[in-house]
């Protein structure tokens, strides 16, 4: 049986991979580590449980994923989204597993009209995209058996995100100001966790940076409108321009990703944004 170590088991991604875990038992050994059972910033620990556990793949799930925060706190941005992520890689290398690691539409920096490739130049525009950037660099130099999934505005069930936030405020508020001049593509964390256990299914497996998200592209507003409508609320949402809500870190004005190269390699084909958000909204009603 094969074992999946899942750095961030708590973490939104973790969550969902822990919930479709009972499906692949079968086949699987998963276990499931936060920072308090596995600081990634620690290489002797990393090395430790590594020798210890002897994982086949490991899914790292975890981040410093507090955008705004990150241009505060750089060292520790740094720490875990780039320092751990080489230490899991090179574990990973020692003990021939496969790491795959989630990265960020974050990584560039926004400034054109066309969806971004795997292969298309990196400018991120913050600490934390370029903390996320380093850990795929990396990443990649320390194991040749390393899959970087970059992803964009992930949300879920679990945790805090930018769906939860809004169903909250809503409730709360009459009124609501949203950014309409960003846009990307919201993903279902769930959706993200099929992905990663179709790629570890696939027996010939194809190694380097890959783009996946749902798709296609839309703005903060309009994915608050979407969440207004499935989720039944009557506020009223009043459209924004980034310069009218600043925030410490920048965020790119277009991240959209191209994701031909999944599709095409993997055989998977993204959801439609829109069907996994009202998954999603019903999941959180009952």
């Amino acid at each position: 049986m094969k074992k999946i170590l899942v750095i961030g088991g708590n973490g939104q991604l973790g969550n969902c991979i822990r919930k479709i875990a009972p499906d692949y038992e079968l086949d699987y050994e998963f276990t499931f580590t936060d920072s308090q059972t596995l600081d990634v910033t620690d290489e002797d620990q990393v090395n430790s449980y590594f020798y210890d556990n002897k994982p086949d793949f490991c899914i790292n799930a975890s981040a410093f994923t507090a955008v705004d925060l990150a241009e505060k706190e750089k060292e520790k941005a740094f720490a875990v989204n780039a320092d751990g992520v080489a230490h899991l890689a090179k574990a990973c290398k020692e003990f021939n597993a496969i790491l795959i690691h989630v990265s960020t539409d974050y990584v560039f920096d926004g400034e054109t009209n066309l969806s971004y490739s795997e292969d298309d130049f990196t400018n991120p525009i913050g600490v934390y995209g370029e903390s996320k950037l380093k850990g795929e660099e990396l990443a990649l130099d320390a194991n040749p058996k390393t899959i970087i999934l970059r992803t964009s505005w992930l949300y879920s069930e679990f945790n805090k995100n930018f769906v939860k936030t809004m169903l909250h405020l809503f409730s709360q508020k009459e009124e609501l100001g949203i950014v309409a001049d960003q846009f990307g593509q919201p993903t279902n964390a769930n959706d993200l966790a099929e992905a990663i256990m179709e790629i570890i299914e696939t027996p010939q497996k194809s190694y380097g940076v890959f783009h996946f998200s749902n798709y296609p592209e839309t703005t903060w507003f309009a994915f608050a409108r979407k969440i207004a409508e499935f989720s039944k609320s009557d506020i009223k949402l009043n459209p924004l321009t980034t310069d009218q809500y600043p925030t410490p870190a920048k965020r790119p004005k277009r991240s959209t990703m191209c994701l031909d190269k999944i599709e095409e390699i993997y055989k998977i084909e993204p959801k439609h944004w829109e069907n996994s958000l009202e998954e999603c909204i019903n999941i959180l009603a009952q």
